[in-house]
């Protein structure tokens, strides 16, 4: 059998992820003892490219739910169709199941994009589920789940907004791992790997505006690699002399960062000031 570092560093080679080989180790030993997974970090960090890969390693199917307030329990579970009804009455050929139900019953991966964003009667219906591996649906019966059923859930810092607390119980059912901003290094290689741009001075001048985004002082929230991306996407269409513009770069950058990055109550500026102030201070070593 391999190793778990042999299997992350595999896992890393075959899905072209960059880096995060300790969280690869970690999520790898949580699916090896059955042990519901928790990923936490902010959006763009890689939380779901994550999660697909541990199904694509396993050859798992993958279930997916997006977290959010208006998700109902009929949705994760399953719900009888009215015209079938008609026909075979409450039985499990009236039944169209929902993806929980759907990974229990083929031993998949449900993967649960932002759970914190579920209410907490929906969030509720994994309890059994992470226990005993088994569901109770209303005229259908239990349903128990096949091996190799697997829950990851991600889930962004309550900071956000529209994000809440999972209640203790579910907390307590989860492994965790907490995912942060990768170092400058892979956030480049990654920027060269996804962007389509060939031009190192492009993709590090990308990655350092994107950063710089993290800490500047009117900002709540920066951008993540995504960002950087895009602006080394964009830039990829422009001729040699046009990318030397400070102009160009202003106005590619708010493109690609005006709905990834959230001003802090009380800035007194607009996101396009604060944008063209982080180019500003970027630009100066640009050649």
């Amino acid at each position: 059998m391999k190793s778990i570092d042999e299997m992350a560093r595999e896992i890393q080679s075959r899905f072209k992820i960059v880096g995060r080989l300790e969280e690869l180790k970690k999520a790898l030993a949580a699916k090896l003892a059955s042990r519901h997974l928790l990923i936490e970090g902010e959006v763009g960090v890689g939380k779901t490219t994550l999660a697909d890969a541990i199904a694509k390693y396993f050859n798992q199917p993958m279930f997916r739910v997006d977290g959010d307030e208006r998700y109902t329990e009929a949705k994760l579970t399953g719900w009888f169709d009215p015209p079938a009804v008609m026909k075979y009455g409450y039985t499990r050929d009236a039944f169209v199941p929902g993806p929980l139900t759907l990974a229990m019953l083929e031993g998949g991966i449900l993967f649960i994009n932002e759970i914190n964003r579920l209410s907490e009667s929906t969030q509720n219906v994994f309890l059994p589920v992470m226990d005993e591996g088994r569901l109770e649906i209303p005229k259908i019966g239990e349903i128990t789940a096949k091996e190799g059923f697997f829950i990851i859930a991600t889930q962004n810092p309550l900071e956000h907004v529209g994000v809440t607390a999972l209640g203790e119980a579910l907390r307590d059912r989860f492994c965790w791992i907490r995912i942060d901003y990768q170092s400058e290094e892979e956030e480049r290689e990654i920027v060269a790997l996804k962007s389509g741009c060939s031009n190192p001075d492009i993709i590090r001048l990308a990655v350092k505006i994107v950063r710089a985004t993290r800490v500047h002082e009117n900002l709540r929230r920066g951008a993540s690699v995504r960002g950087a991306i895009d602006i080394a996407s964009l830039l990829s269409h422009y001729n040699g002399a046009q990318v030397k513009s400070k102009d160009l770069w202003v106005e590619v950058a708010i493109m690609a960062l005006g709905t990834r990055i959230e001003l802090e109550d009380g800035a007194g500026k607009t996101i396009e000031e604060v944008i063209k102030e982080i180019v500003d201070e970027c630009f100066e070593d640009f050649q």
